[in-house]
């Protein structure tokens, strides 16, 4: 059902109260048909074209997708736990091109966005989206936007900085609800968002799909915590050229990729000749896998990158390079780049890795023009700044 204002599932009545600064309070919802809170909880969802702050006192649930608009920001605060009905894919947190989110937790008291069920699960609900007015490679220019697969909202653009607002400690637990197969909501999902958008210490918690995807942009990123993602831990694609900073995996045996790496969106039919390609730099990494038969890292369709200070632990394959296979004429770009040297592993541990590098590109190189080990490699040093928010 298509929702204007704010709708509720509850309730025949709404009432939009605002303040006295013409921030848009959230609505109060209960069984008894509005009015008076009884229930203690509040129920929120549909599109807001003001400011919504939360109270840190008050219980809220979203039971339906929240979409902030163009203009609007989303205020959460401290040590706040945000609670999602758990009805899967059509429950999340969208914030659109043109607003903010400013959720500001601390080491002593995160944000936390998750499930409302009595016993989670992965899946239970979406997760968070940003869209901003970055650029993008899934389109003919960067003037133009590409729409999301969730909620089909529009993303992308020519603004590098562009601001989508400020996400610290801030941990996003059993999301991943299902649209259908090519439709997935992902822990956090950053579309076309800019580098004056400032995220740091942020954790994908049991997620059902991807614990943290980047769908073009240039939004830089530091001390990101993903444990036990059902599919790929960090996900890239439509050309993300941002920066990576202190990054932790844990996989448990319902994993794939610890880092699944696109230069461009290979489901795309008309992005075979792209304008650009993904071209991250990701550094100080830890990643620890179930020893079986996961790869850690893999690369495709044309993906740049510069990964350097590595620990990988307990995975069949270290880095697996890969052409793209839907038959579109950049087929050989990976195998290009790491002869160029725009694709490489700077300073790397493997620990319990069974092989190392497997070139499937169709380009012919030495392990060596791509992989660096080093057996004094770090990775990220998880204990000090993952203590205290984090599972």
């Amino acid at each position: 059902m298509k929702k204007n204002i704010l709708s509720w599932a509850f309730i025949a009545t709404t009432i939009l109260v605002s303040c006295e600064d013409d921030t848009a309070d959230i609505i109060i919802n209960n069984n008894n048909g509005g009015g008076t809170d009884t229930s203690g909880t509040i129920f929120i969802s549909g599109t807001y074209i003001e400011d919504l702050t939360l109270d840190s006192t008050k219980e809220y649930i979203i039971d339906g997708p929240l979409i902030m608009s163009d203009g609007t920001t989303l205020t959460i605060p401290a040590g706040m736990t945000l609670k999602s009905s758990a009805s899967g894919a059509e429950v999340y947190i969208a914030i659109a091109q043109g607003a903010k989110i400013d959720a500001r937790g601390t080491a002593d008291a995160p944000i936390v966005l998750t499930s409302s069920a009595a016993s989670p699960s992965a899946g239970d609900w979406g997760g968070l989206i940003l869209l901003g007015k970055a650029p993008i490679n899934s389109v003919a220019n960067t003037n133009t936007t590409a729409t999301s697969e969730i909620g089909s909202l529009p993303y992308g653009g020519g603004d590098s900085s562009d601001n989508s607002g400020i996400l610290q400690y801030v941990r996003v637990e059993y999301s991943g609800g299902k649209a259908d197969g090519q439709s997935e909501n992902n822990g956090f999902s950053f579309y076309g968002v800019g580098n004056g958008t400032t995220v740091e210490y942020i954790q994908a918690y049991e997620g059902l799909d991807d614990g943290v995807e980047f769908f073009g942009g240039t939004v830089n990123v530091s001390n990101v915590s993903v444990i036990n993602s059902e599919d790929d831990s960090i996900d890239w694609t439509e050309g993300y050229s941002g920066t990576l900073t202190d990054v932790y995996i844990k996989q448990n045996t319902k994993g794939d990729h610890a880092f699944e790496c696109d230069g461009y969106n290979t489901d795309i039919g008309n992005n075979s000749n792209p304008i650009f390609v993904s071209s991250p730099t990701i550094t100080n990494i830890t990643a620890i896998g179930d020893g079986a038969t996961q790869e850690a890292i893999r690369l495709r369709a044309g993906t740049a990158g510069i990964f350097t200070n590595m620990v990988l632990t307990d995975y069949n394959e270290g880095f697996d390079l890969d052409y793209d296979a839907s038959g579109n004429s950049n087929t050989e770009i990976t195998g290009q780049n790491v002869l160029d040297g725009k694709l490489k592993a700077n300073q790397v541990l493997l620990n319990n890795v069974t092989l190392a590098v497997k070139n499937d590109t169709g380009v012919n190189f030495a392990d060596s023009a791509f992989l660096t080990e080093d057996a004094n490699a770090t990775g990220t040093d998880y204990a000090s700044w993952g203590a205290g928010w984090t599972k």
